[in-house]
């Protein structure tokens, strides 16, 4: 039996699986915000629970905001910031007592939909989260690809490419950088570039709704986004040259984003030929915690 683990900012949720890949056990609590221990105690919990219901001892994965640094051991880079500069490995290894494998959340998503979801069978999958925030994570041969630094798949972090005379140098973000993916091809970046042509703060479904009885404020912010995410998406075609782009998170679920983004990219693609298919994650939800449950593969 293979457990994962997703430790996100509002809840932290556990997932069963046989080896085939089927769910055995599911539960999630809210996150103890701000209190490490505590975070640390409810991982136990859940984990108990789940081995008491299956009456099975497993693996255990681990996705988190973040990653883990290959030259120091402690957690970097995550939202979730009261675990930054923790031994969280260690920490859960001497909790649950037995070892822990932890990968960022995007690439539990890539692992999840590589290894029986949209990017099935693909030699390389690049999994990207359209949601609240925007980041992603690669696949190869169904394995998370970290990297020498732990910052394989930071592709959020990347200021969005063949940036527009009206769109330099664009808007700060948490990150530092200016213009950022995070910031431009999020859900929020999406619904604050609304409120910034009309002063109202619509949720993204709202807006999609607007644009599709013809409204001419919301078509151009979404034609906007359309561009931005087909330039991000066609630096990574470029780069990586992935079999297969799968996206996740709230604005995976906008239908139309699977006809507009591949003509969209074309003009940005070095070669006479790109026909990489785009797909929605077919675990939706539930692929970040389906990934942390395969790292064990």
């Amino acid at each position: 039996m293979r457990l994962g683990i997703d430790w996100g900012g509002t809840k932290i949720e556990i997932i069963a699986l046989s080896n085939e890949g089927s769910e055995l056990f599911r539960q999630r609590v809210d996150t103890p915000r701000d209190d490490y221990q505590g975070c640390l105690e409810a991982v136990k919990h859940l984990v108990n629970e789940a081995e008491t219901a299956t009456s099975q001892s497993g693996t255990l994965g681990l996705g988190i905001p973040g990653s883990l640094s290959p030259k120091s051991g402690l957690v970097k880079n995550a939202n979730s910031t009261w675990m930054n500069g923790k031994p969280l490995d260690k920490d859960l290894e001497y909790v649950i007592g037995r070892p822990v494998r932890i990968q960022n959340d995007a690439n539990c998503l890539a692992v999840s939909e590589a290894t029986d979801g949209a990017g099935a069978g693909a030699h390389i999958v690049h999994a990207v989260i359209i949601g609240t925030g925007c980041g992603s994570g690669i696949a190869i041969d169904a394995r998370a690809h970290q990297g020498a630094n732990g910052i394989g798949g930071e592709w959020g972090a990347i200021t969005v490419p063949w940036l527009k005379e009206d769109e330099f140098p664009g808007p700060d973000s948490w990150i530092g950088h200016r213009g950022v993916i995070d910031r431009w091809c999020s859900g929020t970046g999406f619904q604050l570039d609304y409120k910034e042509k009309t002063g109202t703060l619509l949720k993204g479904h709202e807006i999609m709704a607007l644009k599709r009885s013809g409204d001419p404020v919301a078509t151009h912010v979404y034609e906007a986004y359309v561009s931005r995410l087909a330039r991000s998406l066609a630096m990574s075609a470029n780069l990586l040259d992935p079999d297969v782009f799968v996206l996740g998170g709230g604005m995976s679920n906008i239908d139309e984003l699977y006809e507009d983004l591949p003509p969209a990219m074309v003009p940005y693609i070095f070669s006479d030929t790109f026909d990489t298919p785009i797909r929605k994650a077919v675990h939706g939800d539930s692929s970040g915690v389906r990934g942390a449950a395969w790292l064990w593969n």
